[in-house]
C-alpha cells in the first residue's frame, strides 16, 4: 500500500493511459481509473520488499513449466536469465520501481518484458497474482521468523554468559514491585533465558505450520495445466504444496501466527527493558550502561537516560498493534481473495522490523551492562527479605502449621520495624516473647546469604541449583 496521500500529491500523480495503468487487465477496461483509485490501489511502496521472494517464486514456477513441457526450454531459459538480470539490477540499485505498475509482481514482469520481449508473457502461465503473492509473502515470513529466532538465541546466549559470572551476586527479588525474597542475579538472568526459549519455540511452531506452498493454486480453483506443485514447493524450500486451492490463496493465518509469536516475544523484551530502566535509575542504582547505550538531556547536563531500553518498551506496542491490525483486516473476509488482503504485508513488515531492533538493542545492552553488586546487596537489607525463612524455620524446627508460623513471623517483622532493626538483629528475648521455644539456631537462617543458599529445589535460586541450570544450558548452547 502506498504512503498516505495529500490532495496535492494526488493531483500530481501521472495521468496514465488505460494500457499503462491496467496492463494486466486492460482488455476488459477502456477507461483509466480515477486518480484516487490509483493512489489507494498502488502497493509497490510496501510490497517491493518482496522482490527477492518474487524472483525466487517466478524462477521456480518457470522451471517447473519448462520441465512439464508447458513452456519451451528456450523461452524458460530466457525468462530465468532475465530474472537473474533483474535481481542484479535491484541489488545494485539500478532497478526503477514504477508506481504505474502497481505492485512488485507487475514491476518485475514489466521489466522482464523490456529485457527479453514476448517470451516474458509466458511467465504468468498457470498462476495468478493471488497464489503468487501468497507464496512470496509466506517465503518472506518464513525467512523473517528464522532471522528473529537467531536473534532470540543471541540474546539468550548473552544473558547466559552474564549469568555465569553472577551466580553469587545477590539482589532483592520483587513481587508487586515490593522487596520479597533475595535471589541470585544469575537466577534472574536465567529466568529470561527460559522465557525467551518459549518465544523461540512459538516461532519454531509457526514455521512448521507455514511449511506448505500456495504456488499453483491459481486465482482460487487451481489450473487445467499439467503443473507439478510438489516440484515448485520443493524448489522453494517447502515440505509440500497446500492441499486446497481456496485455502492457499485466502489464508493468512501463517502471518497472524507469526505476528502473535512476535507480539509475545516483544512483550518479553518490554518487561526486560522495563526492569533495566528501573534498575539503572539512581533510586535503584543496580546497573549502568556506557555511552554506547545511553543518551543525555538537551537541558539537564547530569542526565544519563536509558533510551535504548525505553524504546524497546515502545516497540512492544508497535508489534501488538500490527497483530491487531491484521486480525481486523482478515476477520470479515469470505473465501477466497479480497483486495483488503493487500494491506496484510505492511503490519507484518513493521512488526518484524520493530522486534529485530528490540532484540538487537537488548543483546547489546546485556553485554554492555555494568553491574553494581554492592548496591544490589545493600538493597537486600531493606524490606525484611528473610521473613519467609523465619516462617519456614518455625515449621521445620517447631513443627508449627505454616499459617501459625506465618502469624508469628508477621509479629516479628512488626516488632523489628518498631525497633528499627532487621529480623536478624532482634534479640533472642524478643523472639521468645513471640514463641518461647525459639532457640538461637533461628539466626542461622536469617542472613540474606543463608536464605539464598537454602533454596536448593529444582529450578531454585541457590548457587547449587543455579549451577545446575547453567550446566543444562551449556549443553544447549554448545
Amino acid at each position: 500500500m502506498s504512503d498516505p496521500q495529500t490532495p496535492s500529491s494526488l493531483s500530481s500523480q501521472p495521468n496514465l493511459s488505460p494500457n499503462e495503468a491496467n496492463s494486466q487487465w486492460g482488455g476488459r477496461f477502456s477507461q483509466s481509473p480515477d486518480e484516487i483509485l490509483q493512489a489507494i490501489n498502488v502497493s509497490i511502496d510496501t510490497d517491493k520488499k518482496l522482490w527477492s521472494q518474487d524472483i525466487q517464486g517466478s524462477t521456480a514456477h518457470i522451471a517447473m513449466l519448462r520441465d512439464q513441457n508447458i513452456v519451451s526450454a528456450s523461452d524458460a531459459d530466457a525468462i530465468i536469465n532475465g530474472l537473474k538480470l533483474i535481481r542484479s539490477e535491484i541489488e545494485t540499485g539500478q532497478f526503477r520501481f514504477k508506481r504505474e505498475h502497481e505492485d512488485i509482481h507487475m514491476n518485475i514482469e514489466a521489466r522482464l518484458r523490456e529485457l527479453i520481449g514476448p517470451p516474458a508473457g509466458r511467465l504468468h502461465t498457470a498462476r495468478s497474482r493471488n497464489d503468487q503473492v501468497a507464496t512470496d509473502f509466506k517465503i518472506w515470513v518464513r525467512e523473517a521468523l528464522a532471522h528473529i529466532m537467531s536473534l532470540i538465541q543471541d540474546l539468550r546466549l548473552g544473558l547466559y554468559e552474564r549469568a555465569l559470572s553472577e551466580i553469587d551476586t545477590i539482589l532483592p527479588g520483587f513481587t508487586h514491585l515490593q522487596p520479597a525474597q533475595p535471589v541470585s542475579l544469575a537466577h534472574h538472568f536465567l529466568a529470561y533465558v527460559s522465557i525467551l526459549k518459549r518465544d523461540y519455540g512459538r516461532m519454531e511452531d509457526a514455521l512448521k505450520r507455514a511449511d506448505s506452498c500456495p504456488l499453483g493454486a491459481g486465482a482460487l480453483a487451481g489450473t487445467p495445466f499439467n503443473i507439478d506443485r510438489f516440484a515448485t514447493a520443493k524448489a522453494l524450500g517447502f515440505a509440500e504444496p497446500m492441499d486446497n486451492s481456496l485455502d492457499a490463496v485466502s489464508s493468512r493465518d501463517f502471518a497472524l501466527e507469526a505476528l502473535s509469536a512476535a507480539a509475545i516475544c516483544a512483550n518479553t523484551c518490554s518487561r526486560m527493558a522495563e526492569e533495566w530502566v528501573l534498575w539503572s535509575s539512581p533510586s535503584f542504582g543496580f546497573i549502568g550502561f556506557s555511552d554506547a547505550f545511553s543518551t543525555g538531556s538537551s537541558i539537564m547536563p547530569q542526565k544519563r537516560n536509558p533510551d535504548a531500553a525505553e524504546l524497546v518498551r515502545a516497540k512492544s506496542g508497535r508489534v501488538t498493534g500490527s497483530l491487531v491490525c491484521l486480525l481486523m483486516v482478515m476477520k470479515g473476509l469470505p473465501l477466497a481473495y479480497s483486495k483488503d488482503m493487500q494491506d496484510d504485508k505492511a503490519p507484518v513488515f513493521e512488526a518484524f522490523e520493530a522486534l529485530e531492533l528490540a532484540l538487537r538493542a537488548l543483546s547489546g545492552m546485556v553485554r554492555d551492562m555494568k553491574i553494581n553488586r554492592d548496591k544490589m546487596r545493600s538493597a537486600c537489607d531493606l524490606g525484611y527479605l528473610t521473613a519467609t525463612d523465619l516462617a519456614d524455620w518455625l515449621v521445620r524446627t517447631l513443627d508449627l502449621p505454616f499459617r501459625e508460623a506465618h502469624h508469628i513471623t508477621g509479629a516479628a517483622v512488626k516488632r523489628a520495624e518498631a525497633l528499627g532493626v532487621d529480623l536478624s538483629q532482634l534479640s533472642l528475648e524478643e523472639m521468645r516473647l513471640l514463641d518461647a521455644r525459639i532457640t538461637e539456631d533461628v539466626y542461622s537462617v536469617l542472613s540474606v546469604e543463608a536464605s539464598v543458599s537454602s533454596r536448593t529445589s529444582y529450578g531454585g535460586t541457590a548457587p547449587s541449583a543455579v549451577k545446575e541450570q547453567c550446566a543444562r544450558l551449556k549443553r544447549e548452547f554448545s
